[in-house]
């Protein structure tokens, strides 16, 4: 197997005190990758750099919240300053104010696309200036959701958010292609603190927590593990056995890696001058009718009692 060594780089990994992006900081690290960890809570940040110095790693902590240009060029600059480069982002940072359309408020939905969808394109657009400057390519690791690539109820401002950067992460695999720095989304599926409030998980959740591994039907079949599993694709990504992967939306969990497909027609009709609505009423139903997408995150398969 090819080495994924990415000594001499550098990375910026947002909302990496815990959870998901520590388990990346964590994994960037052990492949010889210098990382800037950022969190909002100082006590949590220093925690997570203190966890990877003590693993062999090398890390600094730069506390600030995702969202403006200036928190951005702070991230970017910090890595510049300590290791010299930028050569990796991940922009995992995210919170959740979870409501149903109808109970959403401004506030609910503004602070949700701030933090998700602003931050990831200021911090992608700082990293990519630099990146750009120092003329040797890089790596952009834009993490998505399932709600972004299939809906998810109760989630309008995080699913449009993730759909977003999906989309991102096509436009921009094409503006820096010429740059040499590759753009994907990453679709992770992990025990975390949100999929824990998932009652039908939450027991198996429980059950790995005490030490009980999961079985293999949330493994394989729902593509579901730890943070740690999904932290694998994010040092491949980075590293120059994927320098021909970009623009691409990669899920990752458990024993499963997965590439999800781009949105595309997938059915099509044709009315000589142009349709009206009564011939679409008319055709709808045995042409592009017949065959309509469903919506949401399958719910999970779980064996018979």
């Amino acid at each position: 197997m090819p080495s994924i060594d990415l000594s001499g780089k550098a990375a910026v990994v947002t909302g990496s005190g815990r959870g998901l992006g520590l388990a990346y900081a964590h994994a960037l690290a052990a492949h010889g990758a210098s990382v800037v960890v950022n969190d909002v809570d100082e006590a949590v940040a220093e925690a997570a750099v203190k966890s990877i110095a003590e693993a062999g790693g090398k890390a600094v902590a730069e506390v600030v919240p995702v969202g403006t240009t200036e928190a951005a060029e702070r991230l970017v600059n910090r890595a510049v300053e300590e290791f010299g480069r930028l050569d990796v982002l991940v922009t995992n940072a995210g919170i959740l104010r979870d409501k149903v359309l109808w109970k959403m408020t401004d506030e609910d939905f503004d602070a949700v696309l701030t933090t998700h969808l602003k931050g990831t394109f200021t911090c992608a657009r700082a990293a990519a200036v630099r990146m750009r400057e120092q003329g040797e390519g890089g790596s952009l690791i834009l993490v998505g959701s399932p709600a972004g690539q299939r809906g998810n109820f109760g989630q309008t401002n995080y699913a449009a958010a993730k759909a977003g950067i999906a989309a991102m992460a096509r436009t921009w695999s094409m503006e820096l292609g010429r740059a040499g720095i590759t753009v994907n989304a990453i679709v992770p599926v992990a025990a975390t603190a949100m999929t824990e409030t998932i009652p039908a998980f939450a027991p198996y959740i429980e059950a790995m927590r005490g030490g009980e591994p999961l079985p293999d039907f949330l493994r394989k079949g729902e593509g579901f593990g730890t943070p740690e599993d999904c932290a694998a694709l994010v040092p491949f990504l980075a590293s120059e056995a994927a320098r021909g992967v970009t623009g691409q939306a990669i899920g990752i969990g458990g024993d499963k890696v997965a590439l999800w497909s781009h949105p595309q027609e997938i059915r099509a009709a044709y009315a000589d001058g142009g349709w009206t609505p009564a011939a679409l009423a008319d055709a709808w139903p045995t042409s592009v009718g017949a065959e309509l997408q469903s919506v949401g995150i399958p719910a999970p398969k779980f064996p018979e009692a």
